[in-house]
């Protein structure tokens, strides 16, 4: 016998227990000579007897005293895995999930994710992290288990589901000395911009299509982030091309002005990104569905 059967294991942990061969049977929901027959098997392995009948009923020898501490640590692991590869429940996970996301995903779509956690998942954790360069080699090692934002280098050789789509829009201070109602396209060129040049995510787009239709904006201040942007537009005379959805949170906090972008500029889908190696991860494909649930625009 080259190979141990986790069943003959089991079979030998529950003689041990109930000290029964009948008692296992029962236990198991096996018939007594399945037991017996299981127990011969590992008596011809091991060259032990493993157990011997008394008055007091099955007697486990003293190798089979030693076998069973290392059997019970043997079949938790294996019960441990079986319980991670076939079932999640979210009520009682203790588990952390690791997400990169860009940095508009977090401003604009971690608050709701965090909160509907807190709520189906209470004992789980959220490690987040940037989308940068690195971040298809991190969902390949599995040190980040989704990517969540726009990303156009992981279309190709990863799982993806669109969840909206986004388009651009400009912001500009409630006040701007130069702008009236509307924006044209000399009154966007001529001004002062803020652009945002975050590693890792498809948003040089903007800068792309200027110049693929022969424009030029002047660039006043690179930052590497959105972060800030809202309180740069709000006290200066610059502009800031921004998604749809952020300027959405942004006119809604500062005294801000959109304008449709003067200019024809893509959609962009905003997705989110898994490796094959979390495909079938039962807690995994939670958290997507989770995101999908909260997020997705049909």
């Amino acid at each position: 016998m080259n190979e141990i059967d986790v069943k003959l294991l089991s079979v030998f942990a529950e003689t041990y227990r109930t000290s029964s061969v009948s008692q296992a049977a029962e236990n198991l929901g096996l018939s007594q000579p399945t037991i017996s027959f299981n127990l011969t098997k590992l008596r011809e392995h091991y060259k032990d007897a493993l157990f011997v009948r008394t008055s007091r009923g099955m007697e486990a020898t003293p190798f089979a005293v030693d076998l069973y501490e290392q059997v019970v640590d043997l079949l938790a692991s294996f019960g441990k895995i079986a319980r991670l590869q076939t079932s999640f429940d979210p009520s009682e996970a203790e588990r952390i999930f690791r997400i990169a996301m860009t940095d508009i995903s977090q401003i604009v779509l971690l608050p709701r994710l965090l909160n509907k956690l807190r709520v189906l998942a209470p004992k789980a954790q959220l490690r987040i992290g940037h989308i940068t360069t690195e971040t298809p080699r991190m969902l390949e090692n599995g040190e980040v288990e989704l990517a969540v934002g726009f990303m156009p280098q992981l279309d190709a050789g990863f799982y993806q589901q669109k969840l909206f789509p986004q388009r651009y829009v400009v912001l500009a201070a409630a006040e701007h000395p130069a702008l009236g109602d509307s924006m044209s396209l000399d009154s966007y060129l001529s001004a002062g911009h803020v652009a945002v040049t975050p590693s890792g995510t498809g948003h040089s787009i903007i800068d792309r299509t200027l110049r693929e239709q022969q424009l030029h904006r002047s660039v006043v201040l690179e930052v590497p982030n959105y972060l800030g942007v809202m309180d740069i537009v709000a006290q200066t005379d610059l502009l800031a091309t921004v998604p749809q959805k952020l300027a959405d949170l942004m006119s809604s906090t500062i005294a801000a002005r959109r304008f449709p972008v003067p200019f024809d500029i893509p959609q962009y889908d905003v997705k989110q990104h898994w490796h094959a190696r979390n495909h079938q991860d039962a807690g995994h494909r939670w958290l997507r569905a989770l995101l999908t649930e909260l997020f997705l625009e049909k």
